[in-house]
């Protein structure tokens, strides 16, 4: 029923290529850059990106989101005619219990593993607590990764599911395009030009887990609280002189910069992590039918095909 809530609105071809074309836009830009700039190029950018004070360059990161958030919401609201509920729930309404559910879900194994970590060896990673620098990193976190992370998902797991979806006729189809495409905007972010290309695994691994997430749940609540809690804890728990988000987090990783570790942590992260993640949340919401929710055909809502705006 998630895929069939864009049958709410008004889903004319033009309307479509519009909002996608304005919402993807900075994504496009990034990777034709990524492909046209050499890497002698990429790694000056980056490294001026690091010239710039850490908390500034968060904002200057995550802002654009906050507006292009505001932008997609409209877009589905005027030019679609339906209401940004469709794009979060089939439900009656939107649960918020979910979201907290899934970002302690992750915020407790995050720190975990963490904790694991640094008892068996923490030789390379020092103290960095800086109460006041901290105090900064976390009001800007928790103001504008919800509006980061609040874009992503509406956009990829959202607005592009539903509308690949009712094409398609099927949901295979959109949680697997959903997720390469998700993975390749997010080709120009450092790490890949640091570790190479085995790091799109990782970006179309953790897009097809949340894919999954929001098809067998029926909703985006869990992909949404998800990806907050992991880019919440990627900033201020612990932060590196490599890190493509260089932040004043809690802890420093002072080691030697190690490509090959850092992609096969990652890599671990798809073939362990994530499938323990979905049997939690299998168990807790009692999901059924994996195989019709995955791939199964989407079918029109026997309602009108507009909504009252909400």
């Amino acid at each position: 029923m998630f895929i069939a809530q864009a049958y709410k609105g008004n889903n004319e071809w033009w309307r479509v290529l519009i909002t996608t074309l304005i919402t993807t836009g900075i994504f496009i830009m990034n990777f034709v850059m990524f492909f046209l700039m050499s890497k002698e190029q990429m790694k000056a950018a980056y490294d001026l990106m690091k010239g710039i004070p850490k908390n500034l360059s968060l904002i200057i990161n995550l802002l654009p989101f906050a507006f292009l958030l505001g932008i997609l919401f409209l877009l589905v609201y005027l030019l679609h005619q339906r209401s940004v509920k469709s794009l979060t729930t089939s439900r009656a309404k939107v649960n918020y219990g979910r979201m907290f559910f899934a970002f302690a879900l992750i915020v407790v194994l995050t720190l975990g593993t963490f904790g694991i970590s640094y008892y068996m060896d923490h030789s390379a990673i020092v103290w960095n607590f800086d109460p006041l620098k901290f105090t900064i990193l976390f009001m800007i976190s928790i103001i504008l990764f919800p509006l980061q992370i609040g874009f992503e998902e509406y956009l990829f797991r959202g607005y592009l599911m539903q509308q690949i979806g009712i094409i398609a006729k099927n949901r295979w189809f959109p949680l697997l395009s959903t997720s390469i495409i998700f993975g390749l905007f997010h080709s120009a972010n450092p790490e890949v030009a640091e570790m190479g290309y085995g790091v799109m695994a990782f970006y179309i691994g953790t897009g097809l887990l949340l894919g999954i997430m929001t098809l067998m749940d029926e909703s985006l609540e869990l992909a949404l609280g998800f990806h907050l809690g992991n880019n919440l804890m990627a900033a201020l728990l612990i932060t590196s002189d490599f890190s493509a988000l260089q932040t004043d987090a809690v802890f420093k990783y002072t080691g030697i910069e190690n490509t090959a570790d850092m992609l096969n942590e990652m890599l671990a992260s798809i073939a362990i992590t994530y499938p323990i993640i979905l049997f939690i949340m299998a168990k807790k919401y009692k999901w059924t039918n994996w195989k019709e929710k995955l791939t199964g055909k989407v079918i029109p809502l026997p309602t009108n095909k507009t909504e009252e705006h909400e």
